[in-house]
């Protein structure tokens, strides 16, 4: 029964800062609003319309809100898959030029080099003199690396097998695990990152699978256009101009690649397929305007790009040179002079949005895939209401019933187990807003439960003092042992129920794990309000009162 000041000031703290951290979800629109304000103000500058924005609250008060989920607020669900293959063609292409270049070196023992068509994820070289076979083979494997990858140790990225006088070259299984694993994880970060810059609020992104990502998005109006905002892949390479063409069905021989003209219509490229430099090279890109006036976007390589880009454009004067985006050519300026420092412009038929939007994606970075959307689905806001208004009534009702039941049953006890539970939903929807969580329509029912579970320790308690009661203890004692006694039970059933979440958490996804934040949120501050805040309530009544007899 007794209580140190310390801990009285630490337990009323907490439910004070709990209280204040879930105000602002009280005024739901207008923190909203402040908040969208503010990111604007910070991107683009201040309006009139966003300072009245800002002020809708108070700059001193928190503003952090709970974050509602897609089934709650709407908005647009995608699976896509991603071509992985796409990777170990773009590394074969690459790897081409070091095997020619490497076997060109040994040309008096292996003869002429030549590469032959194959599947895009192998890479099959002739050569003209068999009896050199096994000087090509020890001098292509001596371009081999080792696996970037703790479970590839040891072992080398790709394997050269040799039929005849061809040579079969092909990325080794650690290093397509290691790739393919690499490929997913920056897709994800690049789809996050486009998502991210346009200011949409707790995107859920994840991989499913080997080869798929789940995007869901609230607040977007359609999927049609979250597709629109990751869809492009933004793939940026300078490509060398072979030779153009009005005919769409030119054949453009190997090591070649036929592309259309973005702004000429009817116009074909022939390009070389191996680009000088690419978008991967980027360090910043911005949106500017040419010496016309016209809109364009400016682009800076880092120092590997500059350099590449530098020599370039040095050997290559007065040819044309193709900036290919997503497999168009956008612009083949001819290049009139040496072109250091790495940086430069891209100009074409584009319109200030399109540039915006285009710096915006080469900042992002080009997905190293592309990606096919198997699955679209748009969820109207409307649904969302319903199961807010759905939620909410099982929430008040759940709550009203146990709030009668518990005063039935205990009396004076009971209200106070109730105004614990009060204190109990204002903690867990403060702890959900300052971590930035998000609520879900199984979240939702994570707080229902956490309702009805959130009174279990206070009827343990108060059992025990009833049975204390009954041995003729005092009604301080009672209390004091009540609470001493009940104090492991509490604890082994929170803990059972914690691991229960826990593991929904981390092997579950989506709205498992919605429900699975909100039950071990509510596992916590409930325990905090029975075991603690309860027991200061009925010792500061019972310090008051000084009763010679309880009834509970």
């Amino acid at each position: 029964m007794q209580i140190s000041l310390w801990k009285r000031v630490i337990i009323l703290g907490l439910c004070l800062l709990g209280v204040i951290m879930a105000m602002p979800n009280l005024f739901y629109a207008q923190v909203e609003s402040h908040n969208i304000a503010l990111q604007k103000i910070a991107r683009s500058g201040s309006t009139p319309q966003l300072q009245a924005d800002v002020a809708k609250w108070p700059s001193w008060m928190p503003s952090n809100l709970v974050n509602l989920g897609l089934d709650l607020r709407g908005g647009a669900h995608l699976l896509a898959e991603v071509h992985l293959g796409d990777v170990y063609k773009d590394r074969m292409n690459g790897l081409w030029p070091e095997v020619r270049d490497a076997l060109a070196q040994e040309r008096a023992t292996v003869g002429s080099v030549r590469r032959e068509p194959s599947d895009p994820s192998v890479l099959k070289v002739q050569i003209s003199n068999p009896a050199g076979m096994a000087t090509a083979l020890s001098t292509v494997r001596k371009l081999a690396r080792p696996v970037v990858s703790l479970t590839g140790v040891g072992q080398n990225d790709i394997q050269v097998a040799a039929t005849g006088n061809m040579l079969t070259i092909q990325l080794s299984p650690a290093e397509k695990a290691a790739t393919d694993n690499r490929t997913m994880q920056q897709s994800l970060e690049i789809v996050r990152r486009r998502i991210d810059a346009a200011g949409t609020r707790e995107p859920t992104i994840e991989q499913e699978g080997s080869d798929r990502i789940l995007i869901e998005v609230p607040g977007i109006g359609s999927a049609d256009e979250l597709k629109q905002l990751i869809g492009t892949t933004a793939q940026l390479t300078f490509n060398q101009v072979i030779s153009t063409t009005s005919d769409a069905h030119a054949i453009p021989g190997a090591g070649n690649e036929l592309l259309p003209s973005q702004d000429r219509k009817g116009i074909y490229y022939i390009v070389n397929e191996n680009p000088v430099v690419t978008g991967q090279d980027l360090v910043d890109a911005q949106p500017s305007f040419d010496q016309n006036g016209q809109p364009a976007v400016n682009f800076r390589f880092d120092t590997t790009g500059a350099r590449k880009f530098g020599d370039y454009t040095a050997s290559h004067i007065g040819q044309p040179f193709a900036i290919v985006l997503d497999n168009q050519v956008i612009s083949a300026p001819v290049i009139q002079s040496h072109i250091g420092g790495g940086s430069g412009i891209i100009t074409g038929n584009f319109t200030v949005q399109s540039s915006t939007n285009l710096a915006v994606l080469l900042r992002a970075g080009a997905l190293p895939a592309k990606m096919t959307f198997l699955e679209e689905r748009t969820i109207g806001p409307q649904l969302g209401s319903d199961s807010i208004r759905a939620g909410k009534i099982a929430a008040i009702v759940g709550s009203i019933a146990v709030g009668v039941f518990m005063v039935l049953v205990y009396g004076w006890f009971g209200w106070i187990a109730n105004f614990g539970l009060l204190l109990n939903m204002a903690m867990m929807f403060g702890a959900l807003s300052m971590i930035g969580g998000t609520l879900t329509l199984p979240g939702i029912a994570g707080i229902v439960l956490t309702v009805g579970t959130a009174v279990d320790g206070n009827v343990l308690v108060y059992e025990r003092i009833r049975e204390e009661l009954r041995h003729a203890k005092g009604p301080a004692r009672a209390i004091e042992l009540g609470y001493d006694r009940a104090l492991s039970a509490i604890i082994d059933a929170n803990i059972t129920t914690m691991i229960s979440a826990l593991i929904l958490y981390f092997v579950g996804s989506g709205p498992v794990r919605g429900f699975a934040v909100t039950l071990a949120l509510g596992i916590i501050t409930s325990v905090f309000t029975t075991v603690w805040l309860s027991r200061l309530m009925i010792v500061m009544w019972f310090e008051r009162r000084r009763p010679k007899t309880i009834e509970v």
